[in-house]
């Protein structure tokens, strides 16, 4: 299984509408954001998806926390606190976004987090510690979101 994960939207639209488009074309069979996705008017264009999308919510959501909860549920869109756990293709799976957060808990084959706006792909143990990194364009020239492979763990990056 093949997923789709993007992080730190940050409401912008053109890098939203981009992304679907990517993850699409990709033909991932689910999609997760780390958070900081700031208006429910992004997850409307991240309803286009052709794959299911799991979220959490971030530190900038939380001023639009009932529109954004909202909106999912209308949606079919799963968002959540962090940490949210997930077992698919038997992969234990940790989403949380800020990656302090990975220190509390035990280790999973695959954490997911973002907040920093930088890419991280960090291997140990037989697990993967990943974050796509910038997707709100504020630093110019990083934009990207990632796929990873769960039988594998291997990561690929989609510069956009």
């Amino acid at each position: 299984m093949r997923i789709g994960v993007m992080s730190d939207t940050h409401n912008h639209r053109a890098n939203v509408a981009r992304i679907v488009e990517l993850l699409n074309a990709a033909r991932v069979e689910r999609v997760i954001h780390t958070g900081d996705i700031t208006q429910p008017g992004t997850l409307e264009l991240l309803a286009r998806l052709d794959a299911p999308l799991w979220g959490v919510f971030g530190n900038n959501d939380e001023g639009e926390r009932e529109g954004l909860s909202d909106t999912a549920a209308r949606l079919g869109i799963r968002l959540a606190d962090p940490p949210l756990e997930l077992r698919w293709a038997g992969r234990h799976i940790v989403v949380v976004h800020d990656p302090r957060a990975l220190d509390a808990l035990p280790a999973p084959e695959l954490a997911l987090h973002g907040h920093t706006h930088r890419r991280r792909i960090e291997r140990s143990h037989g697990g993967l510690v990943f974050n796509p990194g910038e997707c709100a364009g504020h630093l110019a020239g990083h934009n990207a979101v990632g796929i990873v492979d769960l039988r594998t763990l291997a990561v690929e990056i989609l510069p956009f």
